[in-house]
């Protein structure tokens, strides 16, 4: 769904790149990096990582196409963050109504839709985070003056290196100095903490 808000996105905005895709659709088929998605969540599992870390084939956005690039670069960027919290509020909200349940289902439909609402704020804070090809790096990019959005912009072929190297190798570097540099577990886990009391207030959970 966080795919697929990228490409409706984009094709409401003037660009039909992804919809002649077919990837304006909740199919997840069409959305699977067999890298991303399927091989490194498997090494992942394999070696017994302490998280799995993965991604979705990217959306690709022609941006010159869209009718207001740089407004509508910030808007298809963050349709996907977006839905994902769009998604962990009806999962709040479908906990009030659990009671309609059986009593054999309860226990896991309460876990699934918890889990439903970390996971969903876990993603839309991630993608948020202010570095290209993140959705929060885009959206930094089309919010920025040039003068900031260009240095930033040129950093995407290169962004996803970064981003392993500050979820894995920081941590890993800072074991064996003694020291914590799990910028991962601050820039993340820190907001996902300040909001998950928002959202189990909607759930009616303690």
């Amino acid at each position: 769904m966080h795919e697929a808000a990228h490409a409706y996105a984009a094709w409401r905005l003037g660009d039909d790149t992804a919809y002649r895709q077919g990837r304006v659709t909740f199919n997840p088929l069409k959305h699977v990096d067999p890298f991303g998605t399927i091989l490194l969540p498997a090494l992942l599992l394999i070696v017994r990582a302490p998280f799995l870390f993965g991604w979705a084939k990217p959306v690709p956005v022609d941006f010159a196409r869209l009718r207001h690039p740089r407004r509508d670069m910030v808007i298809v960027a963050a349709a996907g963050p977006g839905t994902n919290l769009i998604l962990a509020t009806v999962s709040a909200v479908l906990f009030r109504v659990l009671w309609l349940l059986p009593e054999a289902a309860l226990q896991w439909s309460e876990q699934m839709l918890y889990n439903s609402i970390l996971l969903n704020l876990v993603l839309a804070v991630f993608n948020m985070l202010p570095l290209p090809p993140l959705d929060g790096g885009r959206v930094a990019v089309g919010l920025l003056p040039n003068v900031l959005a260009q240095p930033l912009a040129r950093l995407e072929p290169y962004g996803m290196l970064i981003l392993i190297g500050i979820i894995f190798l920081l941590p890993m570097a800072g074991n064996q100095l003694g020291i914590s540099l799990d910028i991962f577990h601050w820039a993340v886990w820190t907001p996902v903490s300040w909001l998950l009391p928002f959202f189990k207030g909607i759930a009616g959970i303690g």
